[in-house]
């Protein structure tokens, strides 16, 4: 491959990957071009998981907090959202709603979660949790925020860098033309 040919691709290609060293970026484009990105991940978690409704969802972040954050503030709410990775360009927010009871202000904390984690493997779901949790404790993406991450799943950061290759993998199979097959 050309280096010409390769900057463009470089940037839209690889949008999660912007951060990351150019030979790194090289190597994924080279798993790209040899369609071996999704064989890598799924030999790397091969693991699903069950967590397919709201419900789930929300005793699963709640097992996860009870285990590593008791003394963090209670969760209202936890939730697939359908709407969060194309509106917000995320893919979990942590918001606190502040409703007026009475003469006082309430303040409840919630989690949202992108719908596209239904189907992605369990680790990815978990790393989303635990990122979406750490901020119960901590608001800006700092050393503290990453060492909670990392306290509660150690792994953390070879987690996320998979999450976003899996999520180059998810927009090269958008991207790819549909297959044509011969009619019967």
């Amino acid at each position: 491959m050309s280096s010409a040919s390769a900057a463009p691709a470089t940037l839209t290609t690889l949008k999660y990957l912007r951060g990351y060293s150019a030979d790194l970026q090289a190597q994924v484009l080279d798993l790209v071009a040899q369609d071996k990105l999704g064989a890598l991940l799924a030999r790397r978690h091969p693991e699903p998981h069950e967590v397919r409704t709201d419900r789930a969802l929300y005793d699963y972040t709640q097992e996860l907090k009870s285990r590593f954050l008791r003394s963090a503030e209670p969760l209202a709410k936890v939730v697939y959202d359908p709407k969060l990775k194309v509106i917000q360009h995320a893919l979990g927010t942590h918001t606190t709603i502040s409703r007026v009871q009475g003469g006082k202000l309430k303040a409840k904390r919630e989690i949202r979660v992108a719908n596209l984690f239904r189907d992605a493997p369990a680790a990815f779901l978990k790393m989303i949790v635990v990122h979406e949790l750490a901020h119960l404790k901590e608001r800006e993406h700092d050393k503290a925020f990453y060492a909670l991450c990392c306290h509660m799943e150690a792994d953390y950061h070879q987690l996320e860098f998979d999450l976003r290759l899996y999520l180059t993998h998810l927009d090269q199979c958008a991207a790819a033309p549909p297959a044509v097959t011969a009619p019967a």
